[in-house]
């Protein structure tokens, strides 16, 4: 099984507008999506699509929405209690596949939310493959709780412990690659982020996420230039350009990979990445190469950002024959800065 856990989980609505944004103008909708939604959930649902054991593990009050929404859907999960409304994220789309997005914060975590949620974690983990902690923390949760809690998981399951994923961004991912989870799922901007974290801006001054999309050789080395601090393995998600596998640097015999398709027409990026992660896992679970847990995660990236609002794709929606895989190859050692 696998388990997510979305500390800050959101009821994610879609709009879809006939043209662009135009700010202080008045916008008609073509039509709206309403989904439960934060990263962890947004995993747990795409493993559910495609027929995989998975709990999802939150915040929330027994009235919310979104938990009516997860049991609507027949998507396991378990909660603690926070005493307060959950959040409402809104994205606006356009035919083009601009998207923006406004994301409230999220309710304000007390110590004991934030050791509640802990400890449902570590109870529900002794049977799980892997643990994806996701998506932003909420006012109050510190920014080392997924540094905290792969400590904790690693502690209580030294030696049969689930793998841990984390997708993340800001100082929650600066934080946890030093508890060393095995696999991070940054996009472009996220990676940028933490790389000027920890190794400072010199390196990566003026670059974009934009401009990274299209330089996976780049994306790779400062991957690499990390290692040495905690990474392990990277799959870095390069939006339209694809997706890039960085295994872990003690793994001399595995190549870097990278992966790509034809252009897709977007309907909408939301939970694209989420989806991407969930097929690197399903790949995993299923015991198959690295190169065809890529070649699953880019399909399933595609594939959701061909539906609408946060849809998460199902088997029907991929085509992995799109995908072309290769080896990357590039000199930087993890060692480097």
């Amino acid at each position: 099984m696998i388990l997510t856990v979305t500390p800050n989980p959101s009821l994610d609505t879609t709009i879809e507008l006939p043209g662009p944004l135009t700010p202080g103008e008045v916008h008609r909708a073509v039509r709206s999506f309403s989904d439960p939604g934060g990263k962890g959930v947004n995993i747990s649902r795409a493993l559910a699509a495609a027929g995989e054991q998975t709990l999802a593990l939150l915040p929330g009050d027994p009235n919310e929405a979104l938990l009516a929404a997860l049991s609507a859907q027949g998507l396991q999960h378990r909660t603690v209690p926070v005493g307060a409304p959950l959040r409402t994220n809104i994205t606006i789309t356009d035919p083009a596949g601009t998207t923006t997005k406004i994301n409230e914060p999220g309710p304000v975590f007390t110590d004991a939310t934030t050791t509640a949620l802990a400890s449902l974690v570590l109870a529900c983990s002794p049977t799980s493959s892997w643990v994806a902690l996701a998506g932003s923390l909420p006012p109050g949760a510190p920014a080392d709780f997924y540094a905290t809690l792969i400590r904790e998981l690693r502690q209580r399951h030294s030696s049969q412990g689930a793998r841990i994923a984390v997708d993340a961004s800001g100082a929650a991912l600066a934080h946890a690659i030093a508890a060393e989870p095995d696999l991070i799922k940054p996009n472009a901007e996220e990676l940028i982020e933490l790389h000027r974290h920890h190794c400072g801006p010199a390196a990566t001054a003026g670059l974009s996420g934009a401009a990274l999309e299209n330089d996976h050789q780049l994306a790779a080395e400062l991957v690499r230039s990390m290692q040495h601090l905690g990474l392990r393995a990277a799959l870095v998600t390069l939006g339209a350009r694809g997706a890039l596998f960085v295994p872990d640097d003690a793994d001399a015999e595995q190549p870097l990979l990278f992966a790509y398709g034809p252009p897709v027409a977007a309907r909408s990026t939301v939970g694209a990445g989420d989806a991407a992660l969930a097929g690197f896992l399903i790949a995993h679970q299923r015991g198959q190469s690295p190169a065809d847990c890529l070649r699953q995660a880019t399909a399933q990236g595609r594939a959701a950002a061909y539906l609408p609002g946060s849809a998460m794709p199902g088997p029907a929606d991929l085509s992995l024959a799109d995908v072309v895989v290769e080896e990357l190859h590039t000199t930087m050692k993890g060692n480097a800065s």
